[in-house]
């Protein structure tokens, strides 16, 4: 019986990544769980494995080069990598927003994208099936006031997946982009405004049905787990209720 084809899904501790490994372990892949909190990917990796499937929890910053090139070794080939580590943080105008915070956005949303898809892209190429997975958001397709640093960080995690498929086409790796709208997750919009819940709870005020995380992965899987010769180079979804990122419905 062959091995179970390998996923790694980085920001695998909550919301979508979590969804995500979930579901990539119901199609079959055995996951390898990253993410910094490794009592959280520990957690889920046992759960995954109590319902029969196969997980491993690798805690890992993606922004250490040095770490990523220490969790590439590990592997000689793998099938899918899921770059879903990310995050806002901040929603102030571009004259005031903090450097700080654009700087860690731009280092989490691309140069940790970047560390992975270069550390393991020999090893996507050698399953001789690889699919890179970007998760970037509409904010990397479309600006919006408050936005800036984080509108930043997806257009250059967009252009990364976009300008990757030009480079590496004729080779056995797929490269998808998933650019999720408003999405209502536990911790993202806690964490974009410091903790702060009544600002979080507004993002979502008067929205009826905002995406789920399960709504992400559903997608992230429904990608991956099209024939070898299908490539979904982009995937925009958003809840019914929103048309754009500045245009949404709210029943107040």
């Amino acid at each position: 019986m062959a091995p179970s084809p390998i996923a790694v899904v980085t920001g695998a501790s909550s919301g979508i990544g979590a969804a995500t490994a979930r579901r990539l372990a119901e199609a079959g892949y055995r996951v390898v769980l990253t993410a910094r909190r490794e009592d959280r990917i520990e957690a889920l990796a046992k759960e995954i494995n109590e319902a029969g499937h196969q997980a491993t929890a690798y805690p890992l910053d993606v922004t250490d080069r040095a770490a990523v090139d220490e969790f590439a070794t590990a592997f000689k080939a793998i099938a899918v990598l899921v770059n879903n580590a990310g995050g806002a943080l901040g929603a102030d105008p571009v004259a005031t927003g903090d450097p700080a915070h654009w700087r860690t956005m731009y280092e989490t949303n691309v140069i940790g994208t970047l560390n992975l898809t270069q550390a393991l892209l020999p090893r996507l190429e050698a399953s001789g099936d690889g699919t890179v997975v970007v998760v970037s958001s509409t904010a990397g397709h479309g600006t919006y006031e408050g936005g800036g640093g984080y509108v930043a960080a997806k257009h250059g995690a967009h252009v990364l997946a976009e300008t990757l498929r030009l480079e590496i086409v004729g080779r056995p790796v797929r490269v998808i982009e998933i650019a999720p709208g408003m999405v209502k997750t536990d911790e993202f919009a806690l964490t974009r405004f410091g903790g702060d819940a009544e600002k979080a709870a507004k993002v979502y005020q008067g929205v009826a049905e905002p995406l789920t995380a399960d709504d992400v992965a559903d997608t992230i899987t429904w990608t991956v787990t099209r024939p070898s010769h299908v490539n979904i180079d982009l995937l925009v979804v958003r809840p019914r209720a929103q048309a754009s990122n500045s245009k949404v419905h709210r029943d107040l």
